[in-house]
């Protein structure tokens, strides 16, 4: 016993807030309509067993019956939650006995103030406590409204009974307050929590949304960062290294120069690598302009830089520079990889509203611009139309 206990407050505390306020709310509603059973329901009987055996076997069948309604109420609670949320379906076929139960409760209902000598209060009671069990779940499946016609027509309907077995006008009277006041309750108690209990699951799952959203977006932007980052220092590694490989077969001692330099390219680029994953790298635009030229010049080509000192270069915000490096980057690595140019030129200019950027270049083979950088369908020009429009 013991373990058990300590195993529901493991169990209890495991849970998040919004578990621990959803469990809360389904208990309270699942004891509810026992604690109605153990008083309204019971209470009125007790004075009935004593008054022959058919009174009595009402009472027992009617509590019986009663206790049965309150099992299947508990069953179709979670349920009915969740198809008020949306979450699921309530199969309609599953109300069938619930809704026979509650026939033959009523039927009994009627037996007993037909044959048992019920107190006023008593009766009352009996008609707060029979459609409790019932309409506990049922007000999660349906309208307010159509449950509120649902409700004035099986009242219309217990008062008809009532009144064929001779109940009094103000017995009579007395059932209709009661049943009002058993409808309102389970109106105001059940449907303000189950609309409470969906908005703070939305939320939740919004929140969670809100966070994958977040980590697709982070996984987005370290894979544009490193294709950014990668693509022309592995081009230029690439291109040294064959150049390496020719001046080593010529016997030309060159070859250690441009080796060294693979090297020291490979190294700033573990660096800038190191930067992307810690979240911080942004373009630098002078930087860039000065490592476009290098990394150009180095292949044979020849660049012209016009603009890089005016305005357009220093008095841009920091943001329009960031983006524009990031531009210069990848035109230098589309130029290596795709233009096979002699001459490249990149210039600068500032209007009024706007910073103009223009990398032109003289190679044959240069791509096109709308089809993903010529590499087949890479995400380059896409990443920097990204960069461009934020």
């Amino acid at each position: 016993m013991i373990g058990r206990v300590r195993g529901w407050r493991r169990g209890w505390h495991e849970r998040t807030k919004l578990q621990r306020i959803d469990l809360y709310t389904r208990g309270t509603l699942a004891v509810l309509p026992w604690v109605f059973l153990a008083s309204w329901g019971l209470l009125p009987l007790l004075p009935v067993l004593g008054e022959g055996p058919v009174a009595a076997g009402l009472a027992v069948a009617f509590f019986a019956v009663n206790t049965a309604l309150c099992v299947l109420s508990n069953r179709h609670l979670g349920t009915a939650f969740a198809h008020h949320r949306g979450a699921e379906t309530f199969p309609v076929r599953r109300l069938r006995l619930p809704a026979a139960l509650l026939a033959l409760l009523t039927g009994l209902m009627v037996a007993l103030a037909a044959t048992a000598d019920l107190k006023d209060a008593g009766l009352a009671l009996l008609v707060l406590d029979v459609p409790l069990a019932f309409a506990i779940p049922y007000v999660l499946l349906v309208p307010v409204r159509t449950y509120l016609v649902h409700s004035a027509v099986y009242a219309a309907v217990l008062v008809a009974l009532l009144a064929a077995v001779g109940v009094p006008a103000g017995l009579l009277f007395g059932a209709v307050l009661s049943m009002l006041v058993a409808i309102l309750l389970v109106l105001s108690s059940v449907r303000p929590s189950a609309w409470s209990m969906s908005a703070m699951w939305q939320a939740e799952e919004a929140r969670d949304m809100q966070a994958r959203l977040a980590v697709a977006e982070e996984r987005l932007r370290f894979g544009r960062d490193m294709h950014d980052v990668l693509g022309r220092n592995l081009s230029v590694i690439a291109l040294k290294s064959e150049l390496a490989v020719e001046l080593a077969q010529r016997g030309n001692p060159a070859a250690v120069d441009q080796m060294v330099e693979v090297q020291r390219i490979a190294r700033a680029s573990q660096q800038e690598v190191r930067d992307v994953v810690r979240g911080y790298r942004e373009a630098d635009l002078p930087t860039e302009l000065m490592g476009a030229r290098g990394v150009l010049q180095a292949a044979g080509i020849s660049v012209t830089v016009e603009g890089a000192d005016g305005p357009a270069g220093i008095g841009a915000p920091a943001a329009v520079q960031a983006a524009l490096g990031w531009v210069v980057r990848e035109t230098a690595t589309n130029v290596l990889r795709h233009g096979d140019p002699r001459h490249c030129s990149i210039r600068l200019a500032r209007t009024r509203d706007a910073v103009v950027l223009e990398v032109e270049n003289d190679g044959a083979g240069a791509a096109d611009p709308l089809d993903g950088g010529g590499d087949g369908g890479g995400s380059g020009l896409a990443g920097l139309r990204e960069r461009l429009g934020a």
